[in-house]
């Protein structure tokens, strides 16, 4: 255990990554005020101070085409900063997520004596099973987001332990409507449709449009219905043109941001599937899953799935919660007809805000405080 400063290393690669990073940097400030901690981050963990040597935006990729086209790059990334951080000898290295960068990155610095901390348990339930043998090899402990995640890995002689999920201590427990509303300048008495499309370019490319085109299908069908839309940053242009192509009579709002308040004031939400699944079930708001790749990239996907489920909230369940509209059974028409049938249904819409709510209770575990509980045990004094 370490005493006095603690010097960390630490990779994420994306906004959900550097959402579960700023978490643990919280945590562990409150035991080590003076904790410095480097190598690549967000502006969720910049905000705490976390030097960050590299844009995170660097390793946001996009399935095997992104991943491949720049490859080189990422290599070269990859050796520079294993590079560094073995010269500089952290207490500990913590790779969030990202593991086609930080398996390799992990391993080489375990083998260099430094000990390696996977957050977040690769989704080998899910696809790509192979990746645990990497995983076993990589990291000296997982922290894991989901319950049945350790036992899985302690089969496999991977040490584990289940820290909650921060989302769930983030969002509340009884998120108010009236509210979000009123700060998004949505009629208190309006049914909303929250449309979100992904977070990365390559989701906007494939799924904004049919997002689009399915609010334009129901703004024929209720008229009386509102829309908002969250763009993640640096991608409002993209989205912009996707509405003006597709939904320019459905007078969507487009947000700045702000997936929060979208997702806590509408009725019913199109989701891509990821991480934005779960936050709509701790929202315990009724959904529609969709995703849309590449041909290339959901040729791979189908052959190494393990289960039929894509979103979180169907797979946590091990059934279909929630309808899932995946690749091309994720038309505009079929998006507008699932909305639609949760907003006629609303016994269904409680049912499943039940169901919702039970789930948040699991994932609600002081994520700071465990995850920064588990590296206080692991790193290494320097």
């Amino acid at each position: 255990m370490v005493a006095g400063p603690l010097r960390l290393g630490m990779v994420a690669g994306e906004a959900s990554g550097d959402l579960l990073g700023a978490a643990l940097l919280r945590g562990l400030k409150q035991r080590w005020p003076d904790l410095a901690a480097t190598g690549i981050g967000g502006p969720a963990m910049r905000a705490l101070g976390f030097d960050s040597w590299w844009p995170y935006e660097r390793l946001s990729l996009f399935g095997y085409a992104d991943a491949l086209a720049r490859l080189p790059e990422l290599l070269h990334m990859r050796r520079e900063l294993g590079s560094r951080l073995v010269r500089e000898r952290p207490a500990a290295f913590v790779g969030i997520d990202a593991p086609d960068f930080n398996f390799g990155l992990e391993t080489r610095l375990r083998a260099a004596g430094i000990r390696t901390i996977h957050f977040v348990c690769p989704s080998i339930w899910a696809w790509r099973a192979h990746r645990v043998q990497r995983l076993a090899r990589a990291a000296d402990h997982v922290l894991c987001l989901f319950p049945f995640e350790p036992e899985l890995l302690h089969r496999h002689g991977i040490a584990a332990t289940f820290v909650g999920h921060p989302l769930a201590d983030l969002i509340p427990t009884e998120p108010s409507r009236d509210a979000a509303r009123a700060a998004l300048g949505l009629p208190r008495t309006a049914t909303v449709v929250a449309l979100l499309p992904g977070s990365r370019a390559s989701e906007i490319e494939h799924i904004a449009p049919a997002f689009a085109a399915a609010a334009a299908r129901l703004r024929r069908a209720r008229p009386e219905l509102r829309f908002v839309l969250p763009a993640a940053p640096g991608l409002r242009p993209a989205v912009a043109a996707a509405l003006a192509a597709h939904a320019d009579d459905a007078e969507v709002q487009l947000l700045d941001g702000q997936a929060h308040a979208a997702l806590a004031a509408c009725d019913v939400a199109l989701v891509a599937s990821g991480t934005a699944t779960l936050e709509t079930a701790l929202f315990m708001r009724p959904m529609v899953i969709a995703y849309r790749v590449s041909r290339l990239n959901w040729w791979r996907m189908r052959r190494l799935a393990l289960q039929p489920w894509f979103g979180l909230p169907n797979i946590l369940a091990q059934r279909f919660v929630v309808p899932e509209l995946i690749q091309d059974a994720a038309t505009p028409e079929a998006l507008a007809r699932e909305a639609l049938a949760w907003l006629d249904d609303p016994a269904r819409c409680a049912a499943v805000a039940r169901e919702f709510a039970e789930l948040h209770r699991q994932l609600r575990r002081d994520t700071a405080r465990r995850a920064s509980d588990a590296v206080a045990q692991i790193a290494r004094p320097v």
